[in-house]
C-alpha cells in the first residue's frame, strides 16, 4: 500500500475544496445569511453527494482499469487534459469573488441537506472530474479497485467536510476579509489552477 500516494491525494483534495468554487461559495453565502447550522447542513449535503458519484465511478470503471492497460492510459490522458482544461477555464474567469446574501431565504436544515445533495448529485461535472481525478491515485497492489475507489471517495469526502465546515464556522470573518482584501480572489484563482495542473502533471506520470 503506498501512503504517499494517499497522502498526496488528500493534500489536493483539501487544496481543491478550499479554491473558490460553486460548493464552498454557497455554504459561505447559506453560513453568512441563515447562520453555521444552515452551513453545516448544506455541508453534509454536498459531502454526501460524493458517495453517489464514487459509486458510479468504482462500479463503471474498475473492471476497465483491471483489464486493459491500454483504456487505463486513455483515462489517464483524458483525466490529465480534463483537468489542463479547468485550469485554462479557471484562468479565462474572472478573479472577484461573489457574496450575494440575499438570494439565500432561510430554509429548514432537512431542505438544505437535500438542496445540497441535489446539487452535488445531479452535476455532471462532479462524475467526469472524479473519472479525472481518481484513477491516477490507485495505492494498492492487494487491494481491489472497487475497494480503492471507496477509500480515496471517502478520503475526498472527509477533506470536503472538513474544509466545507471550517468555512461555515468562520463564515462571518471570511466575509469580512474577503470584502477588507479583494484581490485574495486573484490567489485562491492562482492556487486552483496550480493545484489543477499539478494534479494533471502527476496523473499523466502516475502507473498503474
Amino acid at each position: 500500500m503506498n501512503y504517499d500516494t494517499l497522502l498526496v491525494f488528500v493534500m489536493a483534495s483539501a487544496a481543491l475544496a478550499i479554491s473558490p468554487g460553486p460548493d464552498n461559495i454557497f455554504v459561505l453565502t447559506q453560513s453568512i445569511s441563515n447562520g453555521v447550522k444552515s452551513g453545516l447542513a448544506t455541508v453534509a449535503g454536498l459531502v454526501s453527494g460524493c458517495l453517489v458519484h464514487t459509486t458510479l465511478l468504482a462500479f463503471g470503471i474498475s473492471e476497465i482499469i483491471k483489464r486493459s492497460d491500454s483504456l487505463f492510459f486513455g483515462i489517464k490522458l483524458f483525466g490529465a487534459a480534463y483537468l489542463i482544461y479547468l485550469a485554462i477555464m479557471v484562468y479565462r474567469s474572472g478573479s472577484a469573488i461573489s457574496l450575494d446574501q440575499k438570494v439565500n431565504p432561510a430554509k429548514g436544515l432537512s431542505k438544505l441537506f437535500w438542496k445540497g445533495f441535489t446539487m452535488n448529485v445531479l452535476n455532471p461535472k462532479v462524475t467526469i472530474f472524479f473519472l479525472a481525478f481518481f484513477p491516477g491515485f490507485l495505492f494498492s497492489n492487494e487491494l481491489s479497485t472497487v475497494t480503492q475507489f471507496y477509500v480515496l471517495g471517502l478520503l475526498f469526502m472527509l477533506s470536503a467536510f472538513v474544509v466545507f465546515s471550517t468555512i461555515a464556522f468562520l463564515a462571518g470573518s471570511i466575509s469580512s476579509y474577503l470584502l477588507k482584501y479583494p484581490n485574495t480572489g486573484i490567489y485562491l484563482k492562482w492556487l486552483q489552477i496550480v493545484v489543477f495542473i499539478g494534479i494533471a502533471i502527476y496523473l499523466f506520470l502516475s502507473d498503474k
